[in-house]
């Protein structure tokens, strides 16, 4: 194994930086995974904005990316768990590098013979829906609203939820152009939000009673139009804010429907929830990883050569799908 190694770091421009830097020793309780895939996420554009020193950012260097596949090469002191050798998947801060330190409990094996590009796409998606579900106390049989289901995690909740055994995914997308798709992968019915009433849409599929769970990608607006498309007893769990954080919601509708609200996000999770829940999500829906009903859409792939144009991409908000980084 060579004492340096390729990784990209933020907080010098407005583009990531690639760099020659040690190979890390895992500490207690850690794994160092040589990586093969590397995939991006929205906070990924976000951070690499927020430390730009050329407009306004805090210039403070970081080591960029956040989820991984690849295999282990060491092991830290306690670290239980894959073994050198195995072939994992998993999520951790500084994964843009030929070598990637990760706690033993972020880092699970890859399902059967997954590939890795694939693999590095699945454990934020996983964990997230998954864990949004159990969150909002999913059962089979019950129908599930998903709203901005075209994002990349959303994407996966749909093929989750219905491989879980909903009896009725519902999949909102800003216009019906990508109706199709989100049939494609699951989804019984299509919401396009920007050319229909959401709420009205839903509780007409619903015969006027409402979905059993909402899992929301959107906030603002989006997430107070749920509460009255939301069955009485059911509940409704926030995931994202791909519109904006504030809303204002009718605390009638809350309380005449005694619904149950609430917020998720696992990358903010103490160490031992986050892996259990990435963890809990693999054992889960390891027959469907298998099987192909729960699969990532991969919308393109670069590597750190290019990895500018990949956060372009991903800054464009028009990727479909994960953007995903091979490592060389």
């Amino acid at each position: 194994m060579s004492s340096t190694m390729t990784a990209l770091y933020g907080g010098t421009g407005p583009e990531w930086e690639l760099r020659e830097v040690p190979v890390p020793t895992p500490g207690p309780g850690q794994v160092l995974v040589r990586a093969r895939a590397a995939a991006l996420n929205h906070a990924d554009a976000a951070v690499l904005a927020a430390a730009d020193p050329t407009a306004g950012g805090t210039g403070v260097p970081y080591l960029a990316g956040y989820e991984f596949a690849g295999e282990v090469v060491a092991l830290g002191e306690g670290a239980a768990g894959p073994g050198v050798g195995t072939r994992v998947m998993g999520t951790t801060p500084g994964s843009f590098a030929q070598y990637v330190l990760v706690d033993h409990r972020h880092a699970v094996p890859v399902p059967g013979s997954l590939g890795y590009e694939e693999a590095a796409a699945l454990p934020t998606g996983l964990l997230t829906e998954h864990g949004a579900l159990m969150s909002g106390g999913f059962e089979a049989g019950q129908s599930v609203l998903i709203t901005g289901a075209t994002s990349s995690v959303g994407l996966i909740g749909v093929q989750a939820a219905k491989a879980l055994g909903a009896s009725t995914v519902v999949a909102t997308t800003r216009t019906a152009a990508r109706g199709a798709l989100l049939r494609e992968i699951g989804a019984d019915e299509v919401v396009a939000a920007a050319e229909q009433n959401l709420t009205e849409a839903v509780l007409e599929l619903t015969c006027g009673e409402g979905v059993d769970l909402v899992l929301d990608h959107v906030g603002g607006r989006t997430f107070a139009d749920c509460l009255p498309a939301t069955r009485v007893d059911g509940s409704v769990v926030n995931i994202g804010r791909l519109d904006r954080a504030e809303t204002t919601i009718d605390l009638d509708v809350l309380s005449y429907r005694h619904l149950r609200v609430r917020g998720v996000s696992f990358g903010f999770s103490r160490p031992e929830m986050l892996g259990a829940t990435l963890s809990g999500a693999v054992s889960a829906l390891a027959s469907a990883l298998l099987d192909g009903r729960v699969q990532p859409l991969i919308d393109s792939k670069y590597d750190f050569r290019t990895a500018s144009e990949a956060v372009r991409r991903l800054a464009s908000h028009q990727a479909l799908g994960k953007i995903v980084l091979a490592v060389h």
